[in-house]
């Protein structure tokens, strides 16, 4: 593991940047294309760790999948042409991978197991793992079957109707795509909505879906055809320098052709409902995701109350939130939030813990936080935890402390913005 010293610095941030492609659309983006028949080609795609973890999985599974810089080319050749891997599939950190190709793997006529890292080794496997069992999938793992490694001894799958006790868009998709590979009709009924990438890429791949309020429904047995994708920046990787600009004196910036789907966008809400001074211009669409630009000026924040229907929209947002709110005028709740404490770290404890010891006036409650605002941040030496958001959250608090920034195992950035520190200097004047 190794650290990264930030010194005070007077400098704001202005300019134009352009963040890393979507997370989510890029794992989706290449399941989809290692399920279809003919050739895809992803552009803008994010080449963090996770993503890389979902290529090397189909990779194992015989699919020719060519990487040049940030262009991904995918020659499926449909789903029955996938193999059985000769050695466990490593997932690494990757959530999203573990999740997602659970639905996959569940349904297919092959034997294969996975692993994680000791992180992803302790995230709950079980909110995806029994609704499969559901539809007849033959899954083994850790601590009664909810943790990894797993076992999949894939089979036919029956569809079925799920109606879920989680707002989660990984345990959907797993659904869904194990609805595509099952016999009928799979329908999932939300708990509450949550991003809906999976619904959006499907149709640009020839798969039906029906979706109506919180009911998706996807017929068994179609077979995805190739489409070319090009991923639009990341919200989430945006939202540090949306939040930087926020707070730091005279700063000014423009992000450019960032994802804008509205199930995605809770962060420039949650800012505006605080204050932000924030323009949002959307230009073009990439399917049916929204793309544009968004325009952030340094203004004066407000507390507020962040609750109910808007966290599954902001639930990775919340830690670059909760340094916004400790600068805001007033008292910062967050609340529904339970959800946290199963990411990569107990999000909660680890934001709580790392912006405590940065001077900040905060304190954990079960499903959140309370933060006092208005509170100068000193500095000091802080842990990433292996959480890429928490990594990134310490550093751009270090533009507003007073004293040097040490944040310790900063590679887990490279999870999803390997190019984070290059492009805050490029912006920072």
């Amino acid at each position: 593991m190794s650290s990264i010293e930030l010194k005070p610095t007077d400098r704001r941030l202005k300019g134009d940047l352009s963040v890393p492609g979507d997370k989510s659309i890029s794992h989706r983006s290449v399941i989809f294309s290692a399920l279809a028949e003919g050739t895809s080609v992803i552009t803008n795609f994010l080449t963090g760790e996770d993503c890389l973890r979902t290529v090397e999985a189909f990779r194992l599974m015989g699919v020719n999948i060519e990487q040049e810089g940030n262009k991904i080319t995918v020659h499926g050749k449909g789903i029955s042409h996938l193999s059985e891997p000769s050695q466990p599939i490593n997932f690494g950190n990757s959530g999203t991978t573990a999740r997602l190709m659970s639905g996959v793997l569940a349904g297919l006529p092959l034997f294969t197991t996975v692993y994680g890292d000791e992180s992803l080794s302790k995230r709950p496997m079980d909110r995806v793992i029994q609704p499969l069992r559901m539809m007849g999938a033959e899954i083994h793992g850790r601590e009664g079957d909810s943790l990894l490694p797993l076992a999949f001894r894939g089979k036919k799958l029956a569809g079925t109707r799920h109606e879920l006790t989680v707002k989660s868009a990984q345990v959907k998709s797993a659904l869904l795509l194990a609805g595509l590979l099952a016999e009928g009709e799979t329908e999932v009924i939300e708990l509450g909505e949550t991003r809906n990438h999976t619904e959006m890429l499907l149709p640009e791949f020839g798969v039906d879906l029906h979706v109506e309020g919180r009911s998706i429904k996807i017929r068994g047995g179609q077979k995805p055809s190739a489409s070319n994708i090009k991923v639009p920046g990341d919200i989430s990787s945006a939202a540090f320098f949306l939040v930087a600009a926020s707070i730091v004196p005279g700063s000014e910036l423009v992000i450019r052709d960032v994802g804008l789907n509205p199930t995605r966008d809770g962060i420039v809400k949650a800012l505006i409902d605080m204050g932000a001074n924030i323009e949002v211009q959307v230009h073009t669409h990439i399917g049916s995701e929204p793309v544009g630009d968004i325009v952030v000026r340094h203004s004066r924040l407000n507390g507020m109350t962040l609750e109910g229907e808007l966290i599954p929209n902001v639930i990775d947002e919340i830690p670059i939130l909760a340094l916004a709110a400790t600068q805001a005028e007033g008292e910062t709740i967050i609340k529904d939030a339970e959800e946290l404490r199963y990411k990569e770290t107990d999000r909660i404890e680890a934001v709580v813990e790392t912006l405590s010891k940065l001077g900040a006036d905060i304190q954990a409650r079960e499903d959140g936080m309370v933060i006092q605002g208005g509170t100068p941040l000193n500095g000091g030496t802080i842990d990433s935890y292996g959480d890429h958001r928490i990594g990134m959250m310490g550093a751009i608090a270090s533009l507003i402390c007073d004293k040097e920034v040490i944040v310790k195992n900063k590679e887990c950035i490279n999870i999803s913005y390997p190019s984070f520190f290059e492009d805050l200097n490029q912006v920072l004047n």
